[in-house]
């Protein structure tokens, strides 16, 4: 024989899942290159929508062939790469296999090594810039010890040296015409993730009618309640945040105003018994993400901050599953814990029919009259807001909503 293959190597398809969520899928980038050997189960490419990032694991051991380059749509089912398994292994690299005595390059071993569960976005960060997991293993500030991407860029940054890059033409400063224009510093290519987002945003507000009402709410009974139960919270594993509150009050909200739980369609209104409450999760300058809370009107206080706080560590780390940010019925943007203090018009998320808007907490003068003398006190409130599409609710739907919101915050119990 002439060739270097043992003949008809037996091949299996690397396929794009069935069931996906957003609009579409796209070829992130290959985990290991055409050519090299994998094992069974190893994560081999990502795919990413506009709300996931989706590992595809080799279905059996073998060597890779790529089919489908970074970039392109892939459509479920559609075959990504190929498998050559058993005997159809190339000879040359199953005879310098048991030679191989170089030691493998640092992060690539721990690509896959579940002892570390590092997720997608871990991993990429670690292989990009040579990072061994295992040294910084004691960086880690995730659940259970597990390095999380702001723990990488942390170590990334620190071991950065300064430095100004600008992108400038050739021609003299003394040359430029003042007419020029501004100077151009980078070109940053849109990710498949900002493209969908810009999509799913524009779409939203082409479809619905976008109407947003404004309260103020006093959280002052809600903090007194946090911080007496944070401590039993923590004994649990437990973050008592102030989003967990939210959603308790979103839930009463929509026993009083059902219909802005619901989905328009031409000829008539789906209201949903249950609320999976969707909860907005900034990526940094990756974009957002909305985990969804599903049957949250069936949960606890613990219940929801335990739910928020898995959640959440699952977004930033970049290890949502692709079922954890399907079917949200209502979504939570709280905003204001970067500093936001009203944000108007939140777009709502397509097919939903209203979206919650919460700013930042702050401390604010109020006048209170007590036995008929006008005081002065310092309350902590916030703003919240409800956009509704009108052509589901109006006005007072909106405004009855938000009523209830806020006495449910503002009379919390101090039990």
């Amino acid at each position: 024989m002439n060739d270097l293959t043992l003949p008809n190597p037996p091949t299996v398809d690397i396929r794009a899942p069935m069931e996906r969520d957003g609009t579409k899928a796209v070829v992130r980038r290959w985990l290991k290159a055409a050519g090299e050997p994998v094992v069974k189960d190893e994560p081999v490419v990502e795919l990413e929508t506009d709300k996931v990032v989706v590992e595809v694991a080799a279905p059996v051991a073998g060597i890779l062939d790529v089919l489908m380059a970074s970039g392109r749509d892939a459509e479920p089912g559609a075959v990504l790469g190929r498998i050559a398994t058993g005997a159809g292994q190339p000879l040359a690299a199953a005879q310098a296999a048991p030679e191989t005595t170089q030691p493998p390059v640092p992060g690539e071993r721990e690509r896959f090594d579940p002892a570390l569960r590092l997720s997608p976005v871990v991993r990429r960060l670690l292989a990009e810039h040579g990072l061994d997991p295992r040294a910084l293993a004691h960086r880690g500030t995730g659940r259970d010890g597990r390095l999380t991407r702001e723990d990488v860029l942390a170590v990334i940054a620190e071991r950065a040296q300064p430095a100004v890059v600008e992108h400038t033409t050739a021609e003299p400063a003394s040359e430029r015409s003042a007419t020029a224009g501004p100077r151009v510093a980078a070109q940053i290519p849109h990710s498949a993730m900002r493209r969908t987002i810009a999509q799913r945003l524009q779409q939203s507000v082409s479809v619905a009618p976008h109407v947003t009402t404004v309260f103020e709410a006093d959280f002052t009974a809600v903090e007194a309640h946090r911080r007496r139960h944070k401590p039993l919270f923590a004994a649990q594993g437990v973050r008592l945040t102030h989003t967990a509150y939210l959603i308790v009050a979103a839930v009463a909200a929509m026993r009083r105003v059902p219909e802005v739980n619901s989905r328009w369609h031409d000829d008539y209104l789906e209201v949903f018994a249950d609320v999976n409450l969707g909860i907005g999760t900034a990526l940094g300058d990756r974009g957002l993400i909305v985990p969804v809370i599903p049957k949250s009107q069936e949960l606890s206080l613990l219940g929801l901050a335990s739910q928020l706080q898995r959640l959440t560590e699952a977004a930033r780390g970049g290890s949502l599953k692709p079922e954890e940010v399907r079917g949200g019925t209502f979504t939570l943007s709280n905003h204001g814990v970067s500093g936001s203090l009203l944000a108007a018009p939140i777009i709502i998320n397509q097919p939903q029919s209203a979206i919650l808007g919460v700013g930042a907490l702050e401390k604010r003068v109020v006048v209170r009259e007590i036995d008929g003398i006008d005081t002065f006190q310092a309350r902590l409130k916030a703003y919240v807001s409800l956009t509704i599409d009108h052509r589901v609710l109006d006005g007072s739907q909106a405004n009855a909503w938000l009523t209830r919101f806020v006495e449910v915050i503002e009379t919390w119990p101090q039990e």
